[in-house]
């Protein structure tokens, strides 16, 4: 099996392009090969086959636990400059199915020969409803955003986002606690006016450099909020990305070809 892996501000995947449909994937390869100690490593696995009711190709997204998710931001970024660099569709515009709804990925510029700036419309960033019950401490407000996947975004009052183990901490708690499991953002206002930094705990993953709904998440709290216009950068560990928000919500940022890897298959 042939796979690429790419990442977006540090948040990575392991790409198959199985443009025939022979190569299912199952949970317990995606947990095998997304490890980073006794596999390749990776936050998900991401398998490309035929599009269908107008896409170019199907996205189909298993996490590091082998758990399915919907949608991501950096990850269907990802899948469209695996397609793009083995010459399976042309740019500027890759069309793609996703469990989210149908997502369309765009070339902005080329960087470099393994590093390209993309952008994708990801459907209406949605604030759904309050969460009172996670208002405690330094947390001052929590909502439920809808990216077509679930999160759940807090307002931090610290002084500086928690580190490492206490985003875990809550985290974990959150996830575990709702129904289906949520995505977790913490977020402040950034020093640059208008722009916000937070921290992310992912679903099947845990903490990650990067989410890209996750910052679509945060852009649309943000504004709820007043604490940002509907253009903004978020920053996350892994670097900035460039939201606009709208009917599509249009998330930016660069995404970087790491490698190709051929492994056993099955992996285990």
């Amino acid at each position: 099996m042939r796979l690429s892996k790419h990442h977006g501000l540090g948040n990575d995947f392991l790409v198959l392009l199985d443009m025939d449909g022979t190569q299912p994937v199952s949970p317990e390869d995606a947990v095998a090969l997304c490890d980073r100690r006794t596999g390749i490593g990776a936050d998900g696995f991401m398998r490309a086959t035929p599009g269908s009711a107008g896409a170019q190709v199907t996205m189909e997204l298993l996490n590091a636990d082998g758990s399915s998710a919907e949608m991501s931001g950096n990850g269907v970024r990802c899948l469209a400059q695996a397609v793009f660099l083995a010459g399976l569709a042309s740019p500027p515009a890759l069309t793609v199915s996703t469990d989210a709804g149908l997502r369309t990925v765009h070339l902005v510029s080329v960087l470099g020969p393994r590093d390209h700036r993309m952008s994708v419309e990801m459907g209406q960033a949605k604030v759904v409803g309050q969460e009172p019950e996670w208002v405690d401490g330094d947390v001052l407000d929590a909502v439920r955003v809808d990216v077509g996947n679930p999160h759940l975004v807090l307002r931090w009052g610290g002084a500086e986002l928690p580190g490492r183990d206490e985003l875990i901490a809550i985290g974990s708690r959150i996830d575990g606690a709702t129904p289906g499991g949520a995505n977790v953002e913490i977020v402040l206002p950034s020093a640059a006016a208008g722009e916000l930094d937070m921290v992310v705990y992912e679903r099947g993953v845990g903490p990650t450099l990067a989410c890209g709904t996750g910052a679509c998440a945060v852009a649309a709290a943000g504004h709820d909020w007043e604490l940002a216009p509907t253009t903004t950068v978020v920053h996350m560990p892994g670097g900035p990305a460039e939201i606009s928000l709208g009917e599509p919500t249009r998330l930016t940022s660069d995404v970087t070809f790491v490698a190709t890897v051929d492994t056993s298959w099955p992996s285990r």
